[in-house]
């Protein structure tokens, strides 16, 4: 059983985070321009998207009378498609998104947990249901639910790499997975597979630090996982870098396989870089795998 104090000041560190946390993903959420919102495809709906060619499955009441009269072609209205979708989520909180190597940039967790949240404010604002899987977060839809979200995505796990699951995820849902993708990727690949026979689509977005993608290490050097259960010592670290790098471009190539094949899309991202540019991808991802 956990010790309350213990308990109560884990509460209270994730409690202080989270005004900052949800700041700094509202400011970020706002640098993506949306407009409107719209799911930018035909069907049920009152929004008007779209004149085009009438085709001879549609029916006459369809037909915009006063568009065809200005040519010769026949056109009907396309209205936007305004049903809700399912979208739900999973970040990897275990102590391997820890590292930063540098003070310049945020730790993998930090980078994650901002992109998540700011998402999820997006596609909340969007209209859409939101959940986060693996926990005891349904998907619901409205602005309260990004609390929820940042509650959880605040509390590390424990673990020493992640080990993503697909528990929770609705039939025909759409899907995002954050993670370095450093750990054993069999869990990654049963749940896209239980995923992808349940219709779900989705994106897998590795989140890495720039060292961890460039190994500039030289010298004596120890490396230690950030859950401290593996450990090794080298006396020439920068004769290992060409054999990491292959290592890493495998590892890499293997998850965009499984993405691949289950359908899914799969990006990449360093904490060096720009968190808009890479909210951007997601959420553009997002909105396409349906």
């Amino acid at each position: 059983m956990t010790d309350p104090i213990t308990l109560r000041a884990s509460a209270e560190t994730v409690a202080a985070s989270l005004p900052a946390l949800l700041a700094q993903a509202d400011q970020l959420a706002s640098t993506v321009i949306m407009g409107e919102h719209g799911r930018r495809r035909a069907g049920m709906g009152d929004h008007f998207w779209q004149y085009r060619p009438a085709q001879t499955w549609d029916e006459a009441r369809l037909i915009d009378w006063r568009r065809s009269g200005r040519s010769d072609t026949t056109y009907v209205q396309d209205k936007e498609w305004q049903i809700a979708q399912t979208v739900m989520m999973w970040i990897d909180r275990s102590a391997s998104m820890s590292f930063s190597s540098a003070d310049s940039h945020p730790t993998k967790a930090a980078r994650a947990g901002v992109l998540m949240t700011a998402l999820s404010l997006l596609l909340l604002r969007g209209g859409e249901r939101v959940g986060v899987i693996g926990a005891d977060i349904p998907a619901r839809r409205g602005e309260a639910q990004s609390m929820r979200i940042a509650e959880w995505v605040a509390q590390a796990d424990g673990s020493d790499y992640g080990s993503p699951d697909d528990a929770g995820i609705l039939p025909n849902s759409r899907a995002v997975y954050m993670s370095d993708f450093m750990g054993d990727l069999a869990p990654l690949e049963t749940a896209l597979t239980r995923a992808a026979d349940r219709g779900v689509s989705g994106t897998l977005f590795q989140i890495l630090d720039p060292a961890e993608e460039d190994f500039p290490f030289d010298g004596r050097t120890v490396f230690q996982s950030m859950g401290g259960s593996l450990r090794f010592e080298t006396q020439k670290a920068g004769d290992l870098r060409t054999r990491y790098r292959e290592r890493l471009a495998e590892r890499k190539d293997r998850i965009a396989a499984l993405a691949r094949t289950a359908g899914w899309q799969y990006g990449t991202h360093h904490t060096g870089d720009s968190a808009q540019s890479a909210l951007l991808w997601l959420y553009t991802a997002t909105e396409q795998t349906r």
